[in-house]
């Protein structure tokens, strides 16, 4: 570059200076320190409490790997679950590389377009001696510098909607590790009770069969006793594999190789005393749900580039820089000036690059209000399933449980007065079997329903594959 720019005579030095400062000025667009992950671990604190850690190197991962084996090493509470999914998903690792994608499409955007060095070379003899003509010319595209600030807010507010989507990333990822935390504990409470189930009908069953065989009890309730102790066989056998299909789904979400690394409570925590009451739920959803505000974000980077669209409508490419050509014999010298080249609108004045960008905004636009409006009314939904778990579960542990547990002492009482024999109490246990796992269900759901009015309040998790599939759509206008 540097021979190309001594073609420059001295009394276009001004042009020289300005040059070499405008290429300074692009120069100046740099990656930052952390890739825009900094706002994503600061947004991850105040809305999950939760740390969150962007492994970029063998060190660094090998660091969370540590905090893995520190967080397997006890049984895993529902907090320490989406702690170690947030550390060791190697999903959420790959979505974060999109920041990086972002930023390098931002500092790309702050940078000119590489200068262009042509040059003609050709002869021929003429009387003996050899004619040149010579030409070369150094230009730069100056429009590219004109539009770049538009270019460059552009991509900040992508990068900014970049960041959105990462922590919504996070949430997500938070939402399905609560979920599945919940459903393979409470399919291992569930595995657990009905082998006691199992037990105690197999013991039934038996004593039925040797009764039988002495003549005093009938082929009929001998029959009954056999088929509760087979359903309660197959219920097992059904409850175990669920077990497994939720502690495998729970692996995953952690980025176990192995579910049996897991180690879990022994059942699921207790239902809480008083339920939360949110109080204009909606507004709270619509000011802070961050798919709104990528939304938002996404919309106004639209806006940026329909006007960068208007800019670019005539001419797109404008390049300007020094030339010299040489005519005639070798030693002849080189006459010296500049070339300018741009693009004619001749057959497209850019009516529809400016026509796709105004119908992509407005369907930007039209978006949005849908997605206002269907953000009102899943937290309106969320906090209803929340509210009426909590109501349901609680009836169950304060009315149904209760009551089962006293008709169970009664014919306890009644069984050792010798007023009722061992086949009506089994069959009073039978009753309960219904309600107890319909508990287990009803406090699962609740904890469940929970987190996802925590997650309704954050942003709607299926949001991002549309969003990022619009930032691809849209682009980086061309300057």
């Amino acid at each position: 570059m540097t021979s190309a720019l001594s073609l420059l005579p001295m009394r276009r030095g001004k042009l020289l200076v300005a040059t070499v400062g405008i290429l300074g000025l692009a120069g100046c667009a740099t990656f930052s320190d952390d890739g825009g992950f900094g706002r994503v671990e600061q947004t991850t604190r105040e809305r999950l409490d939760k740390d969150v850690q962007w492994a970029r190197s063998d060190a660094e991962r090998s660091t969370l790997q540590a905090r893995v084996g520190e967080l397997l090493a006890n049984p895993l509470t529902a907090d320490d679950a989406i702690q170690l999914a947030l550390y060791n998903n190697r999903g959420l690792q790959a979505a974060f590389f999109d920041l990086g994608i972002g930023e390098a499409e931002l500092v790309q955007a702050g940078r000119l377009p590489n200068p262009h060095f042509s040059m003609l070379r050709a002869s021929k003899p003429e009387n003996g001696i050899r004619e040149y003509k010579i030409e070369q010319a150094l230009t730069f595209n100056i429009f590219a510098l004109i539009t770049m600030p538009l270019a460059v807010e552009v991509e900040k507010r992508k990068f900014a909607q970049a960041q959105q989507l990462a922590v919504i990333d996070v949430a997500r990822l938070a939402a399905e590790a609560r979920q599945a935390y919940y459903t393979a504990l409470a399919a291992e409470e569930s595995v657990r009770y009905l082998r006691k189930v199992r037990q105690a009908a197999e013991a039934g069953a038996e004593l039925a069969r040797r009764m039988a065989l002495v003549g005093n009890f009938s082929k009929l309730r001998q029959t009954r006793e056999q088929a509760f102790y087979a359903d309660a066989a197959l219920n097992l056998a059904r409850s175990e594999q669920s077990a497994i299909a939720a502690r495998e789904r729970l692996a995953r979400v952690l980025g176990l190789p192995d579910r049996n690394a897991i180690r879990l409570p022994e059942r699921l925590p207790d239902l809480p005393k008083t339920i939360d009451e949110l109080p204009g739920v909606e507004q709270a959803a619509l000011d802070k749900r961050l798919d709104l505000q990528a939304i938002r974000l996404e919309t106004e980077a639209l806006a940026k580039n329909l006007g960068l669209s208007k800019a670019t409508r005539f001419i797109n490419v404008l390049e300007v820089g020094p030339a010299r050509v040489l005519e005639g014999a070798r030693d002849s010298g080189y006459k010296k000036g500049y070339e300018i080249s741009f693009e004619l609108p001749i057959f497209d004045w850019g009516g529809s690059k400016v026509a796709k960008a105004e119908s992509i905004y407005m369907q930007a636009v039209e978006r949005a209000g849908e997605s206002a409006i269907n953000a009102r009314s899943e937290v309106r939904e969320a906090y209803h399933a929340y509210r009426t778990n909590y109501d349901i579960a609680r009836h169950y542990r304060d009315e149904v449980i209760p009551l089962n547990k006293r008709i169970s002492d009664e014919n306890m009482l009644r069984y050792n007065g010798m007023l009722i024999g061992v086949f009506d109490l089994l069959a009073d246990a039978r009753t309960q079997i219904g309600s107890v796992n319909s508990y287990i269900e009803t406090l699962r759901d609740f904890w469940i329903a929970r987190g996802d009015l925590e997650m309704a309040m954050i942003g709607k998790p299926s949001l991002n594959a549309s969003a990022r599939a619009t930032i691809a759509v849209t682009g980086r206008a061309d300057h």
